[in-house]
């Protein structure tokens, strides 16, 4: 059985699912960005940068004490913002990433958010569909996410 668990961004079981999720994304996106300058690519690596100390919280998806599935938040102005969101490949299609969502928008209610933010890439179809939905909206790029072409950001209005 799966559970839901609030750790801290340094839970020693987390750092290996967002490295997948790195490499998966570096595999996926790779191709989109041949041309691009060293210095253009740095800026899009620096855009989509996760400092430790912004985290506000972290989630992990677990099948008995491993790691199969992991999200965080920080904040965006007013809003919270959904960064990190992976599921393990073989555990996947199991509603894990539904699992984990529900979680981030339940700690941002017990916060007093009102709404929650999220930015994607336009080839993780699957994550579009369950953002969409979870009763996410398409909301224009935001932040520094223009400057990478593949972005797609969503909002949730949360009651």
């Amino acid at each position: 059985m799966i559970t839901i668990e609030r750790v801290g961004w340094d839970d020693v079981r987390a750092p290996a699912l967002r490295q997948a999720m790195d490499a998966e994304m570096g595999i996926l996106y790779g191709p989109t960005m041949v041309g691009q300058t060293p210095e253009e690519l740095a800026e899009v690596m620096a855009v989509l940068a996760l400092r430790p100390e912004d985290v506000v919280a972290t989630v992990l998806a677990l099948d008995g004490d491993v790691a199969v599935g992991h999200a965080a938040l920080r904040w965006f102005g007013d809003s919270l913002e959904v960064k990190k969101v992976v599921v393990d490949p073989r555990y996947r299609g199991q509603g894990i990433s539904k699992k984990v969502m529900l979680e981030l928008e339940d700690i941002a209610r017990e916060m007093g958010v009102t709404s929650i933010v999220l930015q994607t890439g336009d080839l993780q179809v699957e994550a579009i569909g369950l953002y969409e939905r979870l009763g996410y909206t398409r909301i224009p790029v935001y932040g520094a996410y223009g400057l990478i072409t593949a972005a797609v950001c969503f909002e949730k209005t949360l009651v």
